[in-house]
């Protein structure tokens, strides 16, 4: 028996995400000055314990599909691939990375290095509350993220380079605005419960 511990991220997946409950939209490609719309589909389920595995796609040419695996900590979980969160945080300053990056090659923005130093804040009564018989409640409390980046540019065009970046990041999007959201359950093949808002 080896004392090497797995940990699994993700890996390169062989077939799309099964969707059963809608149909994914084809991919569009905008002409100027319209802009360009995708989606990410994603099929996630439930393994032993706390392990789950997911399949993510995005609808844009060229990307491949994507299987992707999450755990939590023990005891409830083994510690084998990130917690949910974790994806969440990351994808937030990737994004942002995104298009940081692409903006200042478009715009030909000489950049020594360039480094995302990011703070998520969460609370949850998981951990105790559910033992007295209380439901479980979760909430975000906040992000903070620090761009930090060395350059000879001026001042005013780095901080033109992170406004844009900023509004060109769907995440950050997401965080700042309210969004439309659906939430349905479906049980023994019924839908049972829909909530939007």
């Amino acid at each position: 028996m080896s004392d090497v511990k797995e940990f699994h991220v993700g890996e390169l997946a062989d077939t799309m995400p099964e969707l059963t409950q809608y149909t994914p939209s084809p991919f569009k490609k905008g002409r100027p000055p319209e802009p360009l719309q995708f989606e990410i589909n994603v099929t996630a389920e439930a393994h032993d314990r706390q392990k789950k595995s997911g399949m993510v796609q995005v609808n844009i040419p060229g990307f491949s599909p994507v299987k992707l695996y999450c755990d939590e900590q023990t005891p409830v979980g083994d510690d084998t691939a990130p917690p949910p969160l974790a994806f969440l945080s990351a994808g937030i300053a990737f994004c942002l990375m995104t298009h940081l990056t692409d903006i200042y090659t478009a715009r030909k923005i000489k950049i020594k290095s360039m480094k995302i130093e990011q703070r998520m804040k969460f609370q949850t009564n998981l951990s105790n509350m559910r033992d007295l018989g209380h439901t479980t409640e979760g909430e975000t409390m906040g992000i903070e993220t620090h761009v930090l980046i060395d350059s000879d540019e001026p001042q005013e065009r780095i901080m033109e380079l992170m406004d844009e970046a900023e509004n060109a990041c769907m995440a950050h999007h997401a965080l700042r605005n309210p969004i439309s959201w659906e939430s349905r359950l479906v049980y023994n093949g019924q839908e049972v419960l829909k909530r939007e808002g």
